[in-house]
């Protein structure tokens, strides 16, 4: 990415594509760029061939060649990764804003003109648009609503971290912010969450599909290669970047949600059943640290009770705790629920619950709506001291009244 002044000539979006082996889904990522109402005179391509043995650089020198898009093709040896060609696409680029666009996926042919008039209305640096899965799943949850300024903490955009977003330039250059090549997965997470949490804003564009991403046929989708250390790399990385820009309290623990959700959680599920005890002791081992460093109490309530029994048995080192959870899961048994105690709380009896097994009750507590058995089980009205202390002595008053009024019983002679 250039730093350079405005001269007010370029352009207001430069798509950088990184394409690897990424025939023939790249006929239509490039066809969806060229039909963008914005115009070709407000776009650039800036496309990169990570040494690809298939046609994609061919094509994308072809397609330079005749496209109204202003459009450069760099073909480079394979990086391993694509954090290498996104690097090099922002090295080149010249607009306001960049979006990543990955060669499998295809724009919505508004897509960036709405975007584009989004983040310049909000005067945000990070614009999200509706993104909806071809042939495979995607992030749902965030796009109930168009939003100028989200809550970063409060909505559901902690859980779209992937690159395919709009990205204010200034803020890039300002940042000194790159892909880190060391990480295999999860780098654009990083990106991603050093964006929302330094740039000047989020907007979210709900009511337009802007992105579809695709599943490719072949099944070389980026994210579903590598090694389970990948994983516990991705999720340290992040965790660490969360740390060093939220103090420890309960916007940090909003945020630390998303990792251990969505990275740390899927090592300990039912996959472990199936892994070597060398594969189990490791993962035990990645995952102490952090565990030990950033789970927190209440990060611990916001997660179902299943959940958060599995991520407890790993900070305790409780693998065969964890194993016996993970095979009732398996069975698909379904946990009694359990009221104790006055105030209300309402308990899920999984394995071990009321045993002297190292794991609180608390630790099955419902604390977030669930679906057990085929209904959803919602947490009980929580009572505070004084509330719970009044209700007893107005239980007591009217006892004690009902037994001076009532009619006494004749004595039998």
């Amino acid at each position: 990415m250039t730093d350079m002044a405005r001269t007010g000539h370029e352009p207001d979006v430069s798509v950088i594509i990184g394409a690897y082996e990424a025939m023939p889904y790249l006929i239509r990522c490039l066809e969806s760029v060229e039909a963008q109402t914005i115009g070709a005179g407000r776009l650039e391509i800036v496309a990169i061939d990570d040494g690809s043995t298939d046609g994609t650089g061919e094509y994308l020198e072809e397609f330079a060649a005749r496209t109204a898009v202003p459009m450069r093709v760099v073909r480079q040896p394979n990086s391993g990764g694509p954090s290498g060609p996104r690097n090099a696409g922002l090295k080149l680029a010249r607009g306001r804003y960049v979006f990543f666009l990955d060669a499998d996926d295809y724009f919505g042919e508004e897509a960036l003109e709405r975007m584009v008039a989004m983040g310049d209305r909000a005067g945000t640096d990070v614009v999200l648009g509706k993104v909806v899965g071809v042939n495979r799943g995607a992030p749902k949850s965030m796009w109930k609503e168009t939003a100028e300024h989200a809550d970063l903490y409060a909505s559901n955009i902690k859980y779209t971290l992937s690159a395919q977003k709009l990205f204010r330039c200034d803020l890039l250059v300002r940042l000194g912010m790159s892909f880190d090549e060391t990480l295999k997965t999860g780098e654009d997470a990083l990106f991603t969450m050093e964006a929302y949490l330094r740039g000047n804003g989020v907007s979210v564009v709900a009511d337009y599909t802007c992105y579809y991403l695709v599943g490719r046929d072949d099944g070389k989708h980026v994210t579903k290669s590598g090694s389970y250390v990948l994983r516990f790399d991705s999720a340290r990385a992040l965790m660490k970047l969360i740390a060093a820009h939220v103090p420890p309290g309960p916007r940090r623990d909003d945020l630390m949600v998303r990792p251990f959700a969505i990275t740390l959680l899927p090592q300990f599920g039912h996959s472990l059943l199936r892994q070597s005890e060398a594969v189990r002791r490791r993962k035990m081992e990645l995952a102490a640290p952090l565990m030990e460093t950033y789970w927190t109490p209440r990060l611990a309530r916001r997660f179902k009770v299943q959940e958060r029994l599995r991520l407890i048995c790993v900070a305790k080192g409780r693998l065969d705790l964890l194993l016996g959870i993970l095979q009732f899961l398996k069975e698909e048994k379904v946990p009694k629920a359990v009221r104790n105690g006055v105030r209300g709380r309402l308990y899920l009896a999984y394995p071990y619950f009321g045993e002297r097994s190292g794991l609180p009750d608390s630790a099955y507590e419902l604390t977030v709506t669930e679906r057990i058995g085929g209904r959803n089980v919602t947490v009980p009205a929580r009572q505070s001291t004084a509330t719970f202390v009044r209700r007893l002595a107005r239980k007591a008053r009217r006892s004690a009244r009902s037994a001076l009024h009532s009619p006494r019983r004749a004595h039998r002679r």
